[in-house]
């Protein structure tokens, strides 16, 4: 089987294999400090669940990176991944001046992956980006090994910045 026609799986970032907690302190300010949140990324924990979920999917999935980081963010966050050994694959970032909600980019961009290919699973911690997917069709695992944060779902659902 070769690696073009494997069936995708799909993880996002935040939360889900970075933790976000030591950074969010930023959007608790008024207003909030996107360019100190985004900057303070590299040095996220990653979190052993997603990793392992993700480590375990890429032995029969095509590992695919889908997060609402802004395109900004491309380097800092390819430099992550390799640094925590995490599988090569595709990364698809929110355009730097998109502020739509994550449920409406990401479900956007999994409909555009699944036009030609099997999307195995969606893992993600966002309840309305996971609710989004499923009505969408797509099998989706939710990421709950992080502690839920209330400003890092506020920003993803209404300012649509991560």
């Amino acid at each position: 089987m070769t690696g073009d026609n494997r069936p995708l799986a799909v993880f996002d970032l935040d939360n889900t294999l970075a933790g976000t907690a030591h950074r969010e302190h930023f959007l608790r300010r008024r207003p909030r400090d996107w360019d100190a949140f985004f900057a303070a990324a590299p040095d996220d924990p990653p979190l052993g669940e997603g990793v392992a979920l993700c480590r375990s999917a890429a032995e029969e999935c095509q590992v695919v990176y889908l997060t609402g980081r802004p395109e900004r963010c491309r380097r800092a966050t390819l430099d992550w991944l390799a640094e925590h050994g995490l599988p090569e694959g595709p990364l698809h970032m929110r355009r730097n001046r998109d502020f739509r909600p994550a449920r409406v980019t990401k479900v956007e961009i999994l409909r555009r992956l699944g036009a030609d290919r099997e999307v195995r699973m969606l893992v993600d911690d966002d309840e309305l980006v996971c609710a989004a997917a499923e009505e969408a069709g797509f099998a989706v695992v939710r990421a709950r090994w992080a502690l839920p944060s209330g400003e890092l779902r506020e920003a993803q659902e209404r300012e649509g910045r991560t």
